[in-house]
């Protein structure tokens, strides 16, 4: 937790996790601001909420959940201002997310927000009303940690040896370096169940400098307990939504006509037709449009030809993977080969790896075990003992 008496801005988006954890720094004698994003123009048509309250973080319903937090905030005797970000979501979240499904990849636009957005335009429109706040908390279910040994010494001990350029495992001496590198990074929170680190992969450590998550510490379950005893109005609200319900993709794809395609499978027979690219992932088994006696799954997607490639659900394994673009803890990028665990999206386990640095500035990842549906465009997160080293972006699967 901040401090008590400093002065703390709060992410706020109408939900428990965000309200809560207003009132908890609040009731810590912080001095709490809250501030809530504004990303809707009315650039697309999509429909309100039947429920009154706005189903993701893009939408018409975004003035219902500014005035909620504007209640709360009077109610509590706080400050609450709306902070524009609109261009900066659309083109970094937006814009990202339909072109790099036309690209024939698999984008996460969560990891893209948070980077730019949320910890990125966010915190500049606050800074630009003259909130010249200690700290910038958010209700997101992650730890930070700042490791006690410079960063360098965990890579040497983690490195792989006999391979030229590197040095072996186990080495424990002093860096060279005088200033010794150890950043914020971010660990799993208490309750395991709702981690949201890996969405946050890409967060610098620059910006976590002054980054706080009050809710580390506890769970879910506890946060709507506290949230029920205050008698909190965002308790009786679901669950938050990330980016846009699939029922909106068509929506947000009219702005271009789509350009139906050929289905074949990996001898190039003709499947079917598929009606747009963006409308598949690498593993979908589901609404492919072609009849078939066995599952079939989406094996590739290529942009040139036009064509969705399907598979048998073998055929999905990789080995390994090629990432660029990457984010590392303390902006130190890992000079030689290393062991650690890397998940390739939210859902799936992190698995023990071997990364290997290349020429180019991508790193090469090796599965111990095999991995399923590795899709380009999707990130990569390399997990030390549960805390973050550094995320990428996957460029190719290597089967």
């Amino acid at each position: 937790m901040p401090e008590p008496g400093s002065l703390v801005a709060v992410g706020m988006s109408g939900g428990v996790d965000s309200t809560l954890t207003a009132l908890l720094l609040k009731e810590h004698g912080c001095r709490v601001v809250g501030v809530t994003m504004s990303s809707w123009i009315g650039d697309y048509p999509l429909p309100p909420s039947s429920q009154g309250v706005r189903s993701s973080c893009y939408g018409p319903d975004e003035a219902i959940d500014i005035a909620q937090c504007q209640e709360f905030c009077r109610q509590q005797g706080m400050k609450h201002h709306v902070i524009d970000v609109s261009e900066a979501y659309h083109h970094h979240v937006l814009d990202y997310f339909k072109d790099v499904y036309r690209c024939g990849r698999t984008p996460n636009p969560c990891v893209n927000c948070n980077p730019k957005v949320k910890f990125g335009a966010l915190l500049d429109g606050i800074r630009a009303t003259g909130i010249d706040f200690d700290y910038f908390c958010t209700g997101h279910y992650a730890t930070l940690v700042r490791p006690g040994d410079d960063v360098r010494l965990v890579y040497e001990q983690l490195a792989v040896s006999g391979e030229s350029g590197q040095q072996s495992g186990g080495q424990t001496g002093q860096c060279a370096v005088e200033v010794p590198v150890r950043p914020v990074m971010i660990s799993a929170a208490t309750d395991r169940r709702k981690d949201q680190t890996y969405f946050l992969c890409r967060v610098p450590s620059a910006t976590l400098e002054q980054v706080r998550f009050p809710l580390s510490a506890y769970t879910k379950q506890e946060v709507f307990q506290m949230a029920r005893e205050w008698g909190l109005a965002a308790a009786n609200r679901g669950e938050s939504q990330d980016f846009i319900p699939d029922s909106y993709l068509d929506i947000i794809f009219s702005d271009q006509p789509s350009r139906p395609g050929d289905i074949v499978d990996l001898s190039g027979k003709k499947l079917g037709v598929h009606r747009g690219i963006q409308h598949y992932t690498i593993g979908q088994r589901r609404g492919l449009g072609v009849s078939s006696n066995r599952p079939l799954y989406v094996h590739s997607i290529d942009a040139v030809s036009n064509q969705v490639v399907l598979c048998d659900d073998e055929d999905l394994l990789c080995s390994g993977l090629v990432a660029r673009d990457w984010v590392w803890a303390g902006d130190y990028a890992p000079e030689s080969a290393f062991r650690a665990q890397v998940k390739i999206r939210l859902a799936s386990p992190a698995v023990m790896s071997t990364i290997q640095p290349l020429e180019d500035g991508g790193y090469r990842i090796m599965f111990d075990e095999p991995q399923r549906a590795v899709a380009p465009g999707q990130a990569a997160v390399v997990y030390y003992n549960g805390i973050i080293f550094g995320g990428g972006i996957i460029s190719r699967e290597i089967r």
